[in-house]
């Protein structure tokens, strides 16, 4: 593929079921040829989309000294901020070219989850900001769950079946902000190469080139949003999960042409994982005769702490 395929989530949520099974058809497809897919019909609105960029606007505006205060220690920037060039990619040293926040789920129904994850993180400068970041990120949870439920059906499983799975899932809605570069970078990019930890990710914010998908034949192609669609990739879990049926693709931004240097990047991936307990181990059907596992047995927590490890964010 040399390009990103398109879908629209009303498909998927119409009374035709030759529409719906249209959408489960195309966008398996995508999924298990490049990896990537962009999606318009989703649950957010245009008014929420321009509150949430104004408010993280607002945010990484502030003085650095304030933004500091908001980067809590033994968190592995679970919740709240992380400052430039602290996060880097699997087997790299250099920090990416970025800062961050992090809002996390909201449990109001598991005491057991409450207590498990830590609490969001609140910005006393903006009375706005972690209202308008709880409503994206219960959109974009509410998009990841039909389109998860679409993906069941492409793997010939129950519908449903991913649904009691990522209900209160530790889900991470990431407001990220790419600086003005200022000096020629050392070997670093704004997000170097990486696949995603989770099962999908919802990206917000990639209607200008930078984000760049590897295809099956090792080229990199550009993935450019339309205004009203979100960028959907497959994420490691969800690889492991269909052993490798779904492709979590290889994905970078790159830094831009040096006539641009002098600008800022603003995206906003929303990161859908599932509960800590749920079995990664591949699904039977997606194990052909003949062939092997590709995985080892593991859970999504589990997985989770490896990977934060890997990427610099807690010490083992």
């Amino acid at each position: 593929m040399t390009s990103i395929p398109s879908v629209d989530l009303t498909d998927f949520l119409s009374n035709d079921p030759s529409k719906k099974t249209k959408f489960i058809e195309d966008i398996g497809n995508a999924f298990e040829n490049i990896g990537f897919v962009a999606l318009s019909g989703h649950f957010l609105s245009d008014t929420l989309v321009s509150q949430l960029y104004e408010e993280i606007k607002k945010f990484f505006d502030l003085p650095q000294e304030t933004k500091n205060k908001y980067e809590i220690e033994g968190l592995g920037g679970q919740r709240g901020y992380t400052s430039f060039g602290k996060e880097h990619a699997k087997g790299r040293k250099e920090g990416d070219l970025k800062e961050f926040w992090h809002f996390g789920q909201y449990v109001t129904d598991n005491p057991a989850l409450k207590e498990e994850y830590p609490e969001n993180v609140t910005v006393t400068e903006l009375p706005r900001f972690n209202a308008v970041g709880k409503e994206t990120y219960q959109m974009l949870e509410k998009t990841a769950q039909y389109v998860l439920r679409a993906l069941a059906l492409h793997l010939d499983l129950e519908e449903t079946y991913f649904d009691v799975w990522i209900k209160n899932g530790n889900s991470i809605l990431r407001p990220i902000h790419y600086p003005p570069i200022t000096t020629e970078p050392k070997n670093a990019v704004r997000a170097a190469a990486h696949g995603d930890i989770n099962l999908i990710t919802l990206l917000m914010g990639a209607h200008g080139k930078g984000l760049q998908v590897k295809n099956h034949q090792g080229e990199w192609v550009d993935a450019i949003a339309k205004p009203d669609q979100l960028m959907i990739n497959v994420g490691d879990m969800l690889s492991r999960l269909t052993n490798n049926r779904l492709k979590s693709t290889i994905h970078q931004v790159v830094n831009p042409p040096r006539e641009l240097w002098n600008t800022s990047r603003y995206s906003i991936p929303f990161f859908m994982h599932p509960i800590s307990e749920m079995p990664l181990n591949c699904l039977p059907h997606c194990v052909a005769q003949g062939q092997t596992k590709a995985y080892e047995d593991i859970t999504a927590g589990e997985f989770l702490h490896q990977r934060l490890i890997e990427l610099g964010l807690i010490k083992s």
